[in-house]
């Protein structure tokens, strides 16, 4: 199938920024690009006029526009599993004060798609539309591990195990190994793999073709693990994902 260059260069100048590249200048653009500036400045006005990209008049850097939050919102909004999900995530956080999030796979990544914040500890690293890792998560190796092994072999093909703290998972052998616990269990755990302090539990969604869709996770502060908490919260988490996966239609079946 043919690209066409100058919309793959225009997606690609949109994927440059994040929440750490808020703004760039165009010299930064075209070196990341490696693009001659006049290239960037046709393909920077061209998004500018349809609001996908915005210039501060002060410093003259370029950001993210909000055509792109519009688009985004309204994808969203249309996706039953976000909307069935939302009150079931906040219940959940209600009773137990902690953030819960709603996350879908998508390639060798998980992303946030929803977030409620609890008020038991504050969760820095997630936001809705960021990806993580899924070596590193609670929510990835759920996403991960009730799938059959060429799914998971062709999704860790070439996957990068970065470290992100002194407890990360940092090669496959032992991701493996860890999804098989996480099979066994019916639950993921991160202690501390990806964010230091934070301790997450996390637990599968399915749907009416019995697949996983999406994982749902709870964090808390690591100083508060304790068995007789986390037993609490597994239970808890567990009867969340059932309600979620029945109100998708699963005719759910206890892992």
């Amino acid at each position: 199938m043919p690209i066409i260059q100058s919309v793959e260069r225009a997606l690609r100048i949109l994927e440059l920024f994040d929440d750490r590249e808020y703004e760039l200048s165009i010299t930064e653009i075209s070196k990341r690009m490696n693009l001659h500036k006049s290239t960037i400045h046709s393909l920077l006005k061209t998004l500018q006029a349809h609001c996908y990209i915005k210039q501060n008049k002060e410093n003259g850097k370029y950001s993210l526009g909000l055509k792109l939050f519009e688009r985004g919102y309204y994808v969203i909004e249309n996706m039953d599993l976000r909307t069935n999900a939302r009150k079931f995530l906040e219940l959940l956080s209600f009773q137990t004060k902690n953030t819960v999030h709603l996350v879908l796979l998508d390639g060798q990544e998980g992303v946030y798609i929803d977030k409620v914040e609890g008020h038991g500890v504050t969760v820095f690293y997630s936001k809705i539309g960021r990806r993580v890792p899924l070596h590193t998560s609670a929510v990835g190796k759920a996403l991960v591990a009730f799938k059959d092994d060429s799914e998971i072999e062709n999704i860790l093909t070439n996957y990068q195990f970065t470290k992100r703290t002194d407890k990360t998972i940092m090669n496959k052998e032992e991701f493996l190994s860890e999804l098989q616990s996480v099979r066994n269990k019916g639950f993921a755990v991160d202690n501390e793999e990806n964010e230091t302090g934070i301790f997450c539990l996390a637990v599968p969604i399915m749907d009416h073709t019995d697949k996983v869709i999406a994982a749902i996770s709870m964090s808390l502060s690591s100083a508060k693990v304790k068995d007789e908490i986390i037993d609490e919260y597994k239970t808890l988490l567990k009867e969340t994902g059932e309600q979620i996966s029945v109100s998708l239609g699963y005719g759910y079946k206890r892992i």
